[in-house]
């Protein structure tokens, strides 16, 4: 018969105390690997986000060195092999870019970016060394234009590489830290590669400068 001064947990019996342990624990367990789980998922849509503000300026970098070749064919109609180099550079670029965009996350797509936007750097580095020879060039209204324009993406992008960055930093820690590792291990959470131009000799904005 039931006694009712006995503790309710008791009167249960040893069999449902354990089965009511075992549901609690199993509860706390997933309510922490969801938690973990949407950190991840969070912080990941993050790196996304800081990506497509790249990708904004990087577009708008690649739109404008059409112009920047145009302008100096009409100056430079001995320096073809310059002016290719720098529209194959862009298409690489182009290309790059559009798969990182598709997939920030993972697959050595931001890796890949970062090599081909490196290679541009270099070549409008290159051509800005050939202009000096042409002051003509060096003092069109269009030329200094495009400079300009090309100085504030230049300057747009180097900033909201380093937001992305940090956000890349904060993701990695996140999955790499225990026991968020095993979540992301499950869930397939790839690393996320930093933007960056490896070459120090390409880390400097290119000067397109004609003054």
């Amino acid at each position: 018969m039931f006694d009712s001064s006995m503790p309710p947990l008791l009167a249960l019996g040893a069999g449902a105390i354990i089965a009511i342990v075992v549901i609690g624990a199993v509860i706390l367990i997933a309510a922490i690997v969801i938690g973990m789980y949407n950190a991840l998922v969070r912080d990941r849509n993050r790196v996304k986000n800081a990506f497509a503000q790249i990708d904004v300026q990087l577009k708008r970098r690649h739109d404008l060195i059409p112009n920047l070749v145009e302008t100096a064919k009409g100056y430079m109609a001995h320096e073809k092999s310059t002016l290719e180099e720098v529209t194959e550079a862009r298409n690489h670029a182009m290309a790059a870019a559009k798969a990182a965009a598709s997939s920030p996350v993972g697959g050595g797509n931001v890796k890949a970016l970062s090599a081909a936007e490196g290679a541009l750097s270099g070549a409008l580095g290159r051509l800005n060394v050939t202009m000096e020879a042409y002051p003509d060039l060096k003092a069109s209204q269009n030329m200094m234009q495009v400079q300009e324009e090309l100085t504030t993406t230049e300057n747009k992008i180097a900033f909201s590489r380093q937001a992305y960055n940090d956000s890349v930093m904060h993701y990695n820690v996140r999955r790499e830290q225990f026991p968020s590792s095993i979540v992301a291990g499950m869930f397939n959470f790839e690393e996320a590669d930093m933007f960056e131009i490896e070459d120090p000799a390409e880390k400097e904005v290119p000067k397109v400068s004609f003054s």
